[in-house]
């Protein structure tokens, strides 16, 4: 259970100042005898349980519900994701919400794109009140039928902007790179639970559903006050199971509150800054169809009750879809 914090926990390996140890092992079936995933481990674990948010020299993870979600933001090296690309796709992101309003409505989000593509600012809602960003929305290709008659709204290709051009080459490779790493960090997020080193794979995450956001936060102008109006995205908690953050390094806009043994940490964005800034989210996520329960390792370890009933990942995502645009 997460408690009240005055600073995100720092995670540092063994011997080490990043993740590297797990990253080496995560295909070892021994990984959790070695002495520097072990350590990491339990920083992990520690850092799920005190705060929900953590910084790991080039990460930051944040827990949430399926009794786990993490936010991971990318910042430096160690997790095997070029520093290169990393800031490669910052730098596009800023060119595309530069454009003209008129040429990033040629990929506008609507139902009949499966709600994939781009939405204005304010389009997007946290409990009933606009959010005060504009966003490209992407999601993991489903085809007709593939999952029942429940998936048909999100049906479809992702909406690729063909401006800048390289754009949706470099999304694209970012997301592979972004899945692999998620895949690597759950193993050393199921050892801090006490499982095995695939307990949340297989039915539950053997083949991960992922959610893509590509997010402009305006700057708040001279002399402008703050209001609820001017919320970038209102206070929530996520879903799912990782989410990896990748946002400009000189802007302070995300502000964090903090079988429910990694709590989901209530979090929002007000960029307080005169400067435009973007953030880009790789929400790593179970089975499209998996039937989501507290894992029978936290059941143990919370006193043998469940407290929470079992739900269907890619139903909860459709509902949240469905409620979160205006037009």
């Amino acid at each position: 259970m997460a408690t009240a914090f005055r600073s995100i926990p720092l995670i540092v390996a063994f011997h080490g100042a990043d993740i590297s140890p797990l990253l080496a092992k995560w295909d070892d079936p021994n990984m959790a005898e070695d002495k520097g995933v072990a350590e990491v481990v339990r920083q992990l674990d520690q850092a799920c349980r005190e705060a929900g948010f953590f910084y790991v020299i080039s990460l930051t993870i944040s827990s949430a519900s399926f009794s786990i979600r993490q936010c991971i933001v990318i910042k430096q090296k160690g997790h095997g994701i070029p520093d290169s690309l990393v800031k490669e796709v910052r730098s596009v992101t800023h060119k595309f919400f530069d454009l003209p309003y008129e040429e990033k409505t040629k990929i506008k989000l609507s139902a009949a794109t499966g709600y994939r593509g781009y939405q204005w600012v304010g389009e997007n809602i946290t409990k009933g009140i606009p959010d005060m960003h504009e966003a490209i929305d992407c999601y993991r290709e489903v085809k007709q039928g593939m999952y029942g008659a429940f998936s048909n709204p999100l049906e479809g290709c992702n909406e690729w902007p063909t401006n800048p051009p390289n754009f949706r080459h470099l999304m694209e490779l970012y997301i592979s790179l972004c899945t692999d790493l998620s895949r690597k960090i759950m193993r050393g997020i199921a050892l801090a639970l006490g499982g095995s080193v695939d307990e949340l794979e297989g039915k539950r995450a053997g083949d991960p559903f992922w959610v893509f956001r590509i997010i402009g936060y305006p700057g708040l102008s001279c002399g402008q006050d703050m209001s609820n109006s001017d919320i970038g995205c209102g206070a929530h908690t996520d879903y799912g199971l990782l989410t990896l953050v990748n946002q400009d390094d000189d802007i302070t806009a995300l502000q964090i509150l903090s079988n429910g043994l990694y709590e989901s940490t209530l979090h929002r964005v007000i960029n307080k800054s005169p400067k435009y800034r973007v953030c880009v989210a790789y929400f790593y996520e179970p089975n499209f169809n998996a039937a989501i329960e507290p894992l029978d390792i936290c059941v143990e370890n919370s006193g043998g009750t469940k407290k929470f009933e079992a739900a269907v990942y890619g139903e909860h995502l459709v509902s949240k879809i469905l409620t979160n645009f205006v037009y």
